[in-house]
């Protein structure tokens, strides 16, 4: 499947902020690199990582007005933390404009908090956005190392994070992240009985 790389980098270029786009080619090119190291598809890796971010820049109000025209469904947390919707508007706008298979949505609808349904896409685009080279943080070599060995180990050094971080910020947890950081640790229990 073939996707117009140069467009969606054109649109999205047109529609974030420098620094935004800059994440977005970044997570393009460690999406590029993990596909190739885990037997998936590049060009639709691409694509997605390139992609993913479309909708994060829209205004809370529109993002709101987004989800009601377009009837997505959000859940009590989405309701809360409006930047969440980010990813479901994402993957919405990439099915309508660039015709993303329900695969693409995905990786694209579950990029930021993680779902026990992550196919090796989701997983990917999931763990380029957090360790594409822009990235600035203290574990970040830590993680890309991870990355480079097992996603799920990666998915669940990176949820671990996010998790003790937004429970020490007293924030609301998205019961997907919890959902497949529990999915993983099951399985890898599984393997070792």
């Amino acid at each position: 499947m073939k996707f117009d790389i140069e467009k969606i980098l054109e649109d999205v270029k047109n529609t974030l902020s420098e620094k935004r786009y800059i994440h977005s080619i970044g997570v393009m090119k460690q999406a590029e690199y993990l596909a190739k190291k885990y037997g998936q598809d590049v060009e639709i890796a691409k694509a997605v990582g390139i992609a993913h971010d479309i909708a994060k820049e829209l205004t809370e109000e529109e993002k709101i007005k987004y989800v009601e025209e377009n009837k997505i469904k959000i859940d009590e947390i989405e309701k809360i933390n409006i930047g969440l919707l980010h990813a479901k508007i994402g993957a919405d706008i990439c099915k309508k404009k660039y015709n993303f298979t329900e695969e693409m949505q995905n990786a694209i609808k579950y990029h930021t908090t993680g779902n026990e349904n992550m196919d090796t896409l989701a997983k990917i685009i999931f763990v380029a956005d957090k360790t594409e080279e822009n990235r600035k943080y203290d574990d970040l070599q830590t993680v890309q190392k991870l990355a480079d060995e097992d996603l799920d180990k990666c998915i669940l050094y990176i949820l671990d994070y996010m998790l003790v971080d937004n429970v020490k910020k007293q924030k609301t947890i998205h019961p997907d992240s919890i959902n497949i950081r529990n999915k993983i640790l099951l399985e890898n229990l599984k393997y070792k009985s």
